[in-house]
């Protein structure tokens, strides 16, 4: 197992470095740039030629393609993520400022959806065909057609503007100083509906493929075997079903935490809440490259890092599993 995993990550070594040259390069084909603002005649016009040039030459985008990479790169390596174009704040700064509040919104996600999703999804696959599973089965396609920014915008149409049952934007309400309990309620009433939107899109996802997964398993002759003993349906199911489906389930489970980083764009940015997500729309709209390719980073190494979770787990559910 450890040579496997010390194969994988030097593995990831070059995927990552392949997934680093590939989003630096569209970045930097993308129209505009950090300079837009001022290069565009419409724009304030205090500008002249010569600063432009200074401005150009101070963020070396006049450098080819490869040599602003290469400079990245290498700045990368020995730690340096490189310095805000926007703010003049080094990189890895801002997004650690960021981080907490989007483990929490995503973590917090992530727990509501599978809490929902596979009890739903067992259930759902033990009465199949039952009016439980067509409503359940309704239920998750329905979350599944909806777009995530759709439905932050009805929470917030019902939720605030109809009902005003809770807060719109942020953590936390600014002109207010809460401690103790006070801060605790404070902080879960702006909680709700952010998560809610990310876990009810992941648990539609997640419920169906619970669903198809213990299907699976239920066919199967081990599993009658199991009942013709005089096995309880609830340790059939529990014991034997759940443990032999929680292959595949992994597999999307593994998936699904980098998609609730990736969803967290468009939550954050709706409901106002001061993280990774948010900092990326506003890295992109200021075209803030060294920040766009920080978050980019972290996405692709955290899709790269569940994968390898993923395959560890998958010889701890079945030993018939070996990696050599």
């Amino acid at each position: 197992m450890s040579h496997y995993v010390i194969r994988r990550v030097l593995q990831a070594i070059p995927m990552l470095i392949g997934i680093s040259v590939i989003v630096f390069v569209l970045l930097q084909m993308t129209p505009g740039g950090p300079l837009a603002v001022v290069e565009n005649p419409g724009g304030s016009g205090r500008v002249t030629q010569e600063q432009l040039e200074r401005l150009r030459a101070r963020y070396g985008l006049d450098d080819p393609l490869y040599v602003r990479y290469l400079r990245w790169a290498g700045d990368l390596v020995r730690g340096d993520w490189g310095t805000s174009f926007n703010t003049g704040q080094p990189v890895l700064t801002m997004i650690w400022e960021r981080v907490p509040t989007t483990l929490l919104v995503t973590g917090l996600a992530f727990l509501v959806a599978l809490a929902l999703a596979f009890p739903i999804g067992i259930v759902s696959a033990a009465r199949q065909y039952s009016l439980f599973d067509y409503l359940a089965t309704s239920a998750a396609f329905l979350g599944i057609a909806v777009p995530s920014f759709w439905l932050a915008l009805m929470f917030l149409y019902v939720f605030t503007f109809t009902l005003d049952w809770l807060p719109a934007v942020g953590l936390s309400d600014p002109r207010q100083q809460h401690d103790g309990l006070a801060a605790v309620v404070d902080r879960a009433q702006h909680l709700i509906m952010p998560v809610s939107v990310l876990a009810l899109v992941s648990t539609a996802s997640l419920t169906r493929y619970v669903r198809a997964a213990m299907l699976d398993v239920l066919g199967q002759d081990y599993m009658r075997t199991a009942r013709a003993k005089g096995l309880a349906e609830q340790a059939v199911i529990t014991v034997h079903a759940l443990k032999n489906a929680a292959i595949p389930i992994v597999t999307i489970l593994a998936l699904e935490i980098p998609d609730l980083f990736i969803g967290s764009v468009i939550v954050e940015s709706i409901f106002a809440i001061s993280g990774m997500g948010r900092l990326f729309v506003e890295s992109a709209d200021l075209r803030d490259y060294p920040v766009l390719m920080g978050i980019l980073l972290i996405a692709s190494f955290l899709v790269i890092l569940f994968n390898l979770i993923a395959d560890i787990l998958y010889s701890r559910l079945d030993p018939r599993i070996r990696y050599r």
